[in-house]
């Protein structure tokens, strides 16, 4: 069997290889006749094909909980903190929001052939991590903006993936963005590892379920105890959500 899902495996990899150079050429190509929001779902296309790839190729099903705690509205802002296991959530997350979602991530994501140029298109947020003082005045003055736009900023508090049944560090960074605009926090956890292993070759068949928590205020709040409060949510949803993986660990 783990012959069949190496194969499997491989078969998927190659499909995202073969399928992004034209789609991120097609991209590159339309980007300065097209807005923002249109190159954003023009990009979030192909995460869908490899999302629907890897549910055809690998085997793999979502299954979504809390869609209704969701803020509803064009405008409404939202700051997703999500659990971070492997890249299938970062795959999935524009395929299943209903806003368009602006990623925090390390500038040098950019220079990757075909993907990184295709995503200096859209509106995200890239940072400088060596400058961290001048990276978080970024984040905010740029999270503000797409949130009045009625784009939602995702972030991952632990900032790497995490093995499954382990708990990362979490950081604040979400937090004090939430705090500084004044947008609620969603937190979402995510089970991708029992399909998806971190750095893993070899991914598995089975069902990841995304549960979404209901919005926590975040004005007037201390961003390290918000963070705390996130924290507190996410870990309790995942034991409760993959209990066997976290009674390995312990």
């Amino acid at each position: 069997m783990i012959v069949v899902h190496a194969l499997r495996s491989i078969l998927h990899l190659l499909f995202m290889a073969v399928t992004v150079v034209p789609w991120a050429l097609a991209v590159l190509i339309a980007a300065p006749f097209l807005n923002s929001h249109q190159i954003y779902w023009m990009c979030a296309g192909w995460l869908r094909l490899a999302v629907k790839g890897g549910e055809l190729i690998l085997g793999i099903r979502n299954h979504v909980i809390g869609f209704e705690n969701l803020p509803v509205g064009s405008t409404a802002p939202a700051i997703l903190l999500v659990k971070h296991q492997s890249t299938w959530e970062t795959f999935c997350m524009p395929t299943l929001m209903p806003h368009p979602l602006a990623y925090v991530f390390k500038k040098e994501l950019l220079y990757v052939p075909f993907f990184g140029w295709a995503m200096a298109k859209m509106d995200m947020i890239h940072i400088d991590r060596s400058k961290r003082a001048q990276a978080f005045n970024k984040v905010v003055q740029q999270g503000q903006r797409l949130l009045d736009q009625g784009t939602w900023v995702i972030m991952f508090p632990e900032g790497t993936r995490i093995a499954r049944g382990h708990k990362g560090q979490y950081k604040s960074g979400g937090t004090r963005l939430a705090v500084a605009t004044g947008a609620p926090v969603i937190p979402i956890a995510v089970t991708s590892a029992k399909c998806w292993p971190r750095k893993a070759l070899i991914k598995r068949p089975g069902t990841v379920e995304f549960s979404i928590g209901k919005p926590i205020p975040s004005q007037g709040r201390d961003a390290d105890e918000l963070m705390r409060e996130v924290e507190d949510w996410i870990e309790a949803e995942m034991r409760r959500l993959d209990p066997d993986a976290y009674r390995a660990t312990a």
